[in-house]
């Protein structure tokens, strides 16, 4: 049998005009403090047509009836709760920055049990908690579910995932995160890649637009900045200044590889030291085709089953050696590799052996 992968070469090359490849720092950073939370509930969902958990298997879900049933006033202790409309679910949500009490935020409903869909579902009400335990949004509404699954006696249907979905603005605030980002006299920006020449790049255009040294770049990943008197009181003004300058960010060569999915990232500043390549493959191929012997009429013999096999051997005679020149561009690269019949799998594996001969003058990542 031979198995052919499809997969993909991505070659990710960078312009070589400045105001091309050039970014707004909002785009490459973040400022401290203006970030979303992470929330986290527990809750349950009714009214589904039968696909809901089974309560002799999920007892959590079971416990968790009974309990919202007495807080209700309902007492379900002794009772032999048989249900299939209701299912135990997940509630994740993420609280905005300066969200105040009031606000309406979009949370995600996931299965814990074993329900089959949650289609048709409605949340109770939820309290969902942050990292410090408290709690900072209610979420309740009918949860609107993207995939189905229907299912007969001999045949079934899934698309998509059925067990989870999403309830928009099913989220209310109700406490408010305490950040004060008009009392900051110091301010620090975080690098979602982390570089050196990009933060003091930063740091640079900062100095520059307030026209004192105020920016200064930490490390790859910070820049502090001292915010200026006559900025005291509008904070705002000066960080929606800072946000849109323009900085053209500095990226390391660096090779990522998936070799599950073989799929290849090469950024424009690889490059390849003088160096020769081949590529060859030993494939033996087998087939068996059996033949039937049959006897003459009236002939006292047998039936026999007569085996064949026709056996090919591909040593690739044709592959030849080529020499990558020194100081290649990554098209030139990636042209001459193609020119030898190499596919992405095979390319993931001369990649790593230029990398071990010290000719990749590049990091490589493997996924």
């Amino acid at each position: 049998m031979v198995f052919r992968f499809l997969t993909v070469v991505l070659c990710v090359t960078l312009l070589t005009s400045a105001a091309l490849a050039a970014s707004r720092i909002k785009d490459i950073a973040d400022f401290e403090g203006i970030r979303e939370n992470q929330l986290i509930g527990y809750g349950l969902v009714v009214g589904l047509n039968g696909t809901g958990d089974s309560l002799r298997n999920t007892p959590f879900t079971q416990q968790s009836l009974q309990a919202m049933l007495e807080r209700l006033g309902v007492n379900t202790r002794d009772v032999d709760l048989n249900t299939n409309t209701v299912a135990a679910v997940m509630v994740t949500a993420n609280l905005p920055p300066f969200a105040t009490q009031g606000t309406r935020i979009d949370v995600n409903v996931s299965a814990l049990g074993n329900a089959a869909s949650l289609q048709g579902g409605t949340l109770l009400v939820t309290p969902l908690v942050g990292a410090d335990g408290e709690v900072y949004s209610i979420a309740q509404g009918s949860v609107a579910v993207a995939g189905f699954s229907a299912q007969a006696d001999a045949a079934s249907v899934v698309r998509g995932v059925p067990t989870s979905g999403r309830i928009a603005n099913g989220g209310l605030v109700e406490r408010e995160v305490e950040f004060k980002l008009a009392s900051l006299t110091t301010l620090r920006l975080a690098l979602r890649n982390p570089d050196l020449t990009t933060s003091r790049r930063i740091a640079l255009s900062i100095n520059e637009l307030i026209g004192m040294p105020t920016a200064e770049p930490l490390d790859p990943g910070t820049v502090r900045i001292d915010l200026p008197r006559e900025y005291n009181g509008n904070i705002v003004d000066l960080l929606t200044d800072i946000e849109q300058l323009i900085v053209e960010p500095d990226l390391p060569a660096k090779v990522v590889i998936d070799e599950n999915s073989g799929i290849i990232v090469m950024g424009q500043d690889v490059k390849v030291s003088t160096v020769a390549v081949a590529q060859g493959n030993l494939t033996v191929t087998i087939a068996e085709t059996p033949q039937v012997s049959q006897p003459l009429p009236f002939a006292n013999g047998q039936t026999q089953v007569l085996p064949r096999s026709d056996l090919m051997i591909n040593d690739d005679a044709d592959a030849k050696l080529a020499i990558v020149p020194q100081s290649v561009t990554l098209k030139q690269l990636v042209d001459g590799l193609n020119a030898l019949g190499i596919g992405p799998r095979d390319m993931i594996s001369i990649l790593q052996a230029i990398k071990a001969s010290g000719a990749l003058q590049a990091e490589i990542e493997v996924l």
